[in-house]
């Protein structure tokens, strides 16, 4: 009679833990370990996999939420995690969201956005959004970028989130730099969106809005592709620029836009196209010999231009 209760048990576990996907316990795995029938063995490795990879999930997500809870403790509960997205592309606004959780607010899989794919950061978008106390995203147009140059513009996005939440932030945790022009707290974290929880929502956030800004302008300058590149530099958006030249939502401070829509010298098209086809180091040092004869008749954008790729011809050729 023990045999049959024996595999009433196992299916038992079996719906449990990988039907229901309850939680699994240390106990359950020790049940399993003990028991040498096949079906158990098979089963305990597959729990423990999942086990081990919750494990590290847990241990990932409580360095992320270190801060927060060193705050959260403190007393300080109204903490915005801010962070942009939309600084090096060659087309559309930069975009910057601000996200705000209540303390002890815990979502697996928060992660920077750049390592999620699309899919994910949706069904993560979703939950943080049903989730945080507070969210909102400030944007910088193209025109502020091309005025204010990248940099400031990404700044300018920042601190509208900020100043859009429904409430002020107590503290403000913030992706590589500082925010101006706001008088709240804030600590800067180097790679934040891949280290800090609150940053990484914020990332997720914004980047699932920008995308959506280029879905839309897709549809409004169609031929350029930017609901698949997002605006960046790829050689389907580079070639589309060469083709069509830049529409009103191109960054036209960008030098590469000049360089794409031919504003630069003869010159310095005949030293880029020899630079793209070099293969051996030999002709590579032969080019930057010739490069270094005429580089005076080039302008300052030109050299810095053909330097830079020199500069990764040497590195790709080791």
């Amino acid at each position: 009679m023990s045999a049959p209760k024996r595999r009433t048990s196992l299916e038992s576990i079996r719906q449990s833990f990988l039907a229901q996907n309850e939680p699994v316990t240390a106990h359950i795995l020790s049940r399993l370990r003990r028991d040498r029938r096949q079906g158990a063995q098979r089963l305990y490795q597959t729990l423990s996999n999942r086990y081990e990879r919750l494990r590290i999930e847990r241990l990932r997500l409580d360095a992320m939420l270190n801060f927060e809870r060193v705050l959260w403790k403190s007393g300080v509960c109204n903490i915005a995690g801010v962070d942009e997205v939309g600084v090096g592309p060659l087309a559309g606004p930069v975009v910057a969201a601000a996200v705000v959780f209540m303390p002890g607010t815990e979502i697996q899989g928060i992660d920077d956005s750049k390592r999620l794919d699309g899919p994910t950061r949706e069904v993560l978008a979703a939950e943080i959004r049903q989730r945080a106390t507070g969210i909102a995203v400030g944007v910088a147009s193209v025109e502020e970028i091309d005025r204010l140059n990248i940099y400031h513009a990404a700044l300018l996005a920042m601190r509208r989130a900020i100043e859009a939440l429904p409430q002020s932030p107590q503290h403000i945790l913030v992706d590589a730099r500082t925010v101006p022009g706001i008088i709240t707290p804030q600590n800067s974290f180097q790679k934040g969106d891949g280290i800090n929880f609150s940053i990484a929502a914020a990332s997720i956030i914004a980047k699932t809005e920008r995308d959506r800004m280029m879905a839309d302008l897709d549809e409004a300058y169609p031929g350029y592709g930017f609901a698949l590149h997002k605006g960046y530099a790829t050689s389907e958006h580079r070639a589309a620029l060469q083709r069509l030249g830049p529409s009103r939502v191109h960054r036209l401070s960008f030098p590469v836009i000049g360089e794409l829509r031919g504003d630069y010298s003869a010159l310095f098209y005949e030293f880029r196209k020899a630079l793209d086809q070099i293969q051996t180091r030999v002709t590579l040092a032969e080019l930057e010999k010739s490069l270094l004869k005429v580089e005076a008749k080039l302008g300052e954008l030109e050299r810095k231009k053909l330097r830079l790729v020199l500069a990764r011809r040497w590195k790709m050729l080791g």
